[in-house]
């Protein structure tokens, strides 16, 4: 693995992200007897890391493997910090050329295929596969007050919480999770969503959970409310019955995230204009843009539900094999 960012460098592959989809797709470009470097903001699985602290994944281990890896878990499913041991394990032995805190600003055409710039200076690849997910990018709400500090798109652990007033906004699994985590924790939790009912994405075994908690009321929840703004010691909302206001002391916005098309649109990429997501070739993950290829969530724009780790995967797949076939015709063409 290399962290440096000083030197130019050249590579059949440039993958930006080093999460398990961007990861699956280094390790087939190798074995395919291609070079490959994957350019990464953050740190490996950036988004995993930041996933709740004590979070188990709904998805079973065998389901979150790469490179025929096995993931050896204490439970058929992984906890974040059994997949973030993993997948540093697999790049090690691996010997993944990951260079990590390296953003990408921009990527354009060049007479090799394409130049990749970062910070670090420029990467020249004859492809190009972008795999950077959504966890990067949550939804605003876009209301006074959503970037104070108190205020939080992200949920780590409850125990910080312990005998406080938390708001949360939203209705996913992500927000029943965080609720009942903190119910448990001794927090006061109140949520706020503006539809009739949770989210129909809702996992069907917490919904009873969060339900009883509710009907008890030990959790508050209001329905129908649409938050106006955001207080150091409040938040505000508009419900069924009139505005109203919530003591917090936490807030947590879960409303969802979003593939940022900005990158691929700066290169020539298509994406639709109301969801934001790529024109892909769905056997391959070819853009309009030949030679660049966008894989797992990064192409979603809002339809973010459509691809977890477990499809996207499948994306590296295919795309690495459009690659070898695209790049072994321009070996016999030279010939």
């Amino acid at each position: 693995m290399n962290d440096s960012t000083s030197k130019p460098q050249t590579a059949d592959v440039a993958i930006v992200g080093a999460g398990p989809v961007g990861l699956q797709a280094a390790i087939l470009a190798r074995r395919a007897g291609l070079t490959a470097v994957v350019l990464e903001k953050g740190c490996i699985t950036n988004a995993v890391a930041g996933y709740p602290t004590y979070m188990t994944f709904f998805t079973t281990s065998e389901r979150l493997e790469i490179g025929g890896h096995p993931l050896v878990t204490a439970t058929d499913k992984p906890t974040r910090k059994e997949a973030l041991d993993y997948y540093r394990k697999v790049v090690q032995n691996e010997r993944l050329d990951v260079r990590q805190y390296t953003e990408v600003q921009g990527i354009g055409r060049s007479s090799e295929g394409f130049l990749v710039s970062t910070a670090g200076g420029p990467v020249q690849a004859r492809f190009v596969i972008v795999a950077t997910g959504y966890f990067d990018n949550p939804k605003q709400l876009r209301v006074p007050g959503e970037d104070l500090p108190n205020v939080s798109h992200y949920y780590t652990e409850a125990h910080p919480y312990y005998d406080r007033d938390v708001t949360i906004v939203g209705a996913g699994s992500s927000a029943a999770d965080a609720a009942l985590d903190l119910f448990r924790a001794g927090a006061r939790v109140t949520m706020v969503h503006r539809g009739p009912d949770f989210r129909h994405s809702l996992k069907y075994w917490v919904r009873p959970n969060l339900e009883n908690r509710i009907k008890e009321g030990s959790i508050r929840a209001h329905m129908n409310a649409v938050v106006q703004n955001i207080t150091p010691d409040a938040v505000h909302i508009i419900c069924e019955h009139g505005p109203l206001t919530i003591p917090t002391q936490q807030t947590f916005l879960l409303t969802g995230y979003y593939a940022d098309p900005s990158l691929l649109q700066g290169c020539g990429v298509n994406c639709d204009p109301e969801t934001m997501a790529a024109d892909l070739n769905p056997a391959t993950f070819e853009t309009n843009v030949p030679g660049l290829f966008v894989i797992g969530s990064a192409g979603t724009g809002t339809r973010t539900s459509d691809v977890f780790i477990e499809n996207g995967i499948v994306h590296a797949g295919l795309a690495i094999d459009r690659i070898s076939e695209l790049a072994a015709r321009s070996v016999v063409a030279a010939d």
